[in-house]
């Protein structure tokens, strides 16, 4: 078992009487199924269905004052505070950015000797492993204490995009892309029956009429991956453009029906002059429509 900590991770907590009431009625998961050991995946989208910010979620036991982690992009942790505060009103809610002393440890490739408080395994993938919130000064004896071994983050970067997990920032543009853009959809980051949320009308419209037109998926590369960011092209066409890479892997936000027809059409699919092959042709494929990622 390995395991990493993620010095671009922040961690939030909500908590007060109407911390679950609040959270539920802004974010793409249902809190509602969340209690403590366990992980949800989410995001805040704005009114028009894109993604603020995209994070995990667990739940405090009481006999730890309780509340809810956010699991975060730490450069988002602040902005994402501030933004729960505004739609906070006059709830009774305690909203506090713990970035400065708590952390995220990642770990992967086994389950755990023991389980430690605030663990829960990653909901997005089943080969992602746990996710732990502990201060990074603890990482060293946190990985002992579950039988992992410390990694640098490279190796977690590696697993993730192997995985198939989008690291927003990178692999697509907060702001600017939907959450089946993203693969919130498949990476059970969307409940489709639980009622409103921000965003919600148009993400479930999107969901219930197919209409996403891009979607990151996994790629293989031939060479050395070309720079976050780069177009992808089919021919002459541009069809999307290429996110993380390491180690002859990547992923790449395309153009379904783009690439459906220069795959048709035989034609090759590069960045930056780096050929690039698909590591599942299914994953261009629409997904199965259900009611609850």
């Amino acid at each position: 078992m390995k395991a990493a900590f993620l010095p671009d991770r922040g961690v939030i907590k909500i908590s007060g009487a109407d911390a679950r009431h609040l959270l539920n009625g802004l974010v793409t998961t249902d809190l509602t199924l969340l209690k403590p050991g366990l992980g949800r995946f989410g995001a805040l989208l704005t009114p028009q269905g894109k993604i603020v910010a995209d994070f995990l979620i667990t739940e405090s036991a009481a006999a730890d004052d309780g509340g809810f982690l956010i699991d975060c992009p730490k450069a988002l942790a602040q902005p994402l505070a501030d933004k729960l505060k505004f739609y906070k009103l006059r709830a009774k809610v305690l909203i506090e950015n713990l970035s400065d002393r708590l952390g995220v440890l990642a770990a992967w490739g086994g389950a755990p000797a023991e389980t430690p408080e605030l663990a829960f395994a990653d909901p997005r993938h089943d080969d992602l492993g746990w996710r732990i919130l502990t201060p990074e000064l603890l990482a060293q004896k946190t990985a002992a204490a579950i039988g992992a071994e410390l990694v640098d983050v490279a190796a977690y970067e590696a697993h993730r995009i192997a995985c198939g997990a989008p690291a927003g920032g990178v692999d697509f543009a907060y702001g600017d892309a939907f959450p089946h853009e993203s693969n919130m959809d498949r990476l059970h980051g969307v409940d489709f029956g639980k009622g409103c949320y921000i965003g919600q009308e148009v993400v479930s419209r999107m969901h219930h009429r197919g209409t996403a037109r891009t979607r990151i998926v996994r790629v293989l590369l031939d060479g050395a991956g070309p720079e976050a960011g780069a177009e992808i092209i089919a021919g002459e066409k541009s069809v999307g453009t290429m996110g993380s890479s390491v180690d002859g892997h990547g992923l790449a936000l395309l153009r379904i029906d783009r690439v459906a027809d220069a795959r048709d059409a035989s034609l090759p699919i590069s960045a930056g002059g780096i050929t690039l092959r698909l590591a599942d042709p299914d994953e261009l494929k629409p997904i199965t429509r259900r009611t609850v990622a």
